[in-house]
């Protein structure tokens, strides 16, 4: 019974960790820098090493 016990606490402390972690988070939009960009046929070819 001991070990049932601890158990049902180490769930319930994670629980709540897991609430307040997820609570307190930043939250809002990410940044909307960088992005996609569409790409030209220049960017699939590989440079040309010269010796």
């Amino acid at each position: 019974m001991r070990l049932l016990t601890r158990a049902l606490v180490a769930v319930a402390l994670a629980a709540m960790a897991a609430v307040v972690v997820r609570l307190r988070g930043t939250g809002g939009t990410p940044p909307h820098r960088g992005g996609w960009r569409e790409l030209s046929t220049e960017d699939f070819v590989e440079p040309v090493e010269e010796p």
